[in-house]
């Protein structure tokens, strides 16, 4: 089943509208955290979160929202975006109502979702005033939570600062072969994104090179950081960098690289749906999410950037601006998706 046509039979329309571009609606009204929401919140009890974060972050984070608002429990439903994506697909075709809140490290996602309707606008004062524009739909349907990067790292323990690769292109020396893992862009998110902005910059080619140094392949991008941790590979690819930075900070002998080149940016957009069986709730975390306290949580855990501006980057991570990184664009992910998981396939017979 190809993975962007998946959706076409449901489709209310099928023409392609640029990312964040305005269709026919507009943003609701901003709304404030008020005691009647909460307590309509609390009467339903729950909320599903569907997420692409990996489970280090995703747990803490909904714990610190069930204590903010007892008697609210969020059930964390994590996978690879891709996977998500289908997930919520295949529920929606049969009628199976189940997700309140997503959030996906494939922002291109969030196109057919709304083409489709599916998606609920709601704004939150918040995000109307501290969140760039850029940063979220018009028409309020989505608003990215959180940015990272598909970073290049290794383990020092493995691999000395002197011979370190400084770029990309660096992983095709041969003195790199079967010493380096990566993720796949038909499960992760980050990774498909990571893709097309690599094939852009660096062309197909690259790929083909770098699959004659017999990498690791593993599906999510939550793994290779792992994988170098624990000293299975010296070399990461690619892979969620707050991984990175969370294990060096545990004391793992890890170093970040910002390649050369330049660096994926990825960017994670979050919506209520409209078939959401706890709305009231999916609201309140998206709200506490995207508040000043939310944020915060985010980066004091993990060190991602924030989407809210009222918040600063974690002490000791380099400034989002001072790294020079690819142009995301999500649209023409929507476009390529098939076309980058088929030549990414049969490239790495995977």
């Amino acid at each position: 089943m190809r993975r962007r046509t998946l959706l076409a039979s449901t489709a209310a329309s099928t023409f392609l509208v640029p990312f964040g571009a305005r269709v026919v609606s507009a943003a609701p009204p901003p709304e404030q955290i008020t005691p009647a929401l909460i307590e309509a919140a609390k009467k339903e009890g729950k909320v599903s979160y569907y997420t692409a974060m990996d489970l280090s972050v995703a747990e803490p984070m909904a714990r610190a929202f069930e204590a903010k608002y007892p008697g609210i429990k969020v059930a964390v439903e994590r996978t690879g975006s891709e996977r998500l994506f289908n997930r919520i697909a295949q529920e929606v075709a049969s009628k199976i109502y189940r997700v309140d809140v997503a959030n996906s490290a494939d922002a291109a996602h969030f196109l057919p979702w709304k083409r489709q309707g599916w998606l609920q606008p709601f704004v939150t004062v918040d995000i109307a005033e501290n969140v760039p524009a850029e940063q979220r739909d018009p028409d309020g349907t989505w608003v990215n939570q959180r940015t990272h990067l598909s970073a290049i790292a290794y383990n020092t323990s493995l691999v000395k600062p002197e011979d370190a690769p400084k770029g990309f292109k660096d992983l095709l020396d041969p003195k790199y072969a079967a010493k380096m893992v990566k993720a796949h862009p038909g499960y992760s998110g980050t990774i498909m994104t990571a893709t097309q902005q690599l094939a852009q910059a660096l062309g197909w080619e690259y790929f083909e090179k770098l699959a004659k140094q017999k990498v690791l392949q593993v599906q999510s991008a939550t793994e290779p950081p792992k994988k170098i941790e624990a000293g299975e590979r010296a070399i990461a690819v690619d892979g969620s960098d707050y991984l990175f930075w969370m294990a060096k900070e545990r004391g793992a002998p890890i170093q970040v690289v910002h390649a050369v080149e330049g660096t994926p940016l990825i960017t994670n957009p979050m919506a209520v749906f409209k078939a959401a069986p706890n709305p009231n709730a999916a609201r309140l975390l998206v709200a506490w999410i995207m508040s000043a306290e939310g944020q915060q949580f985010i980066v004091d855990l993990s060190g991602q950037y924030p989407a809210n501006k009222l918040i600063k980057a974690k002490a000791g991570r380099p400034a989002l601006a001072s790294i020079k990184t690819f142009k995301e664009d999500p649209a023409l992910v929507e476009k390529q998706a098939d076309e980058i998981k088929a030549r990414y396939a049969k490239i790495f017979k995977v």
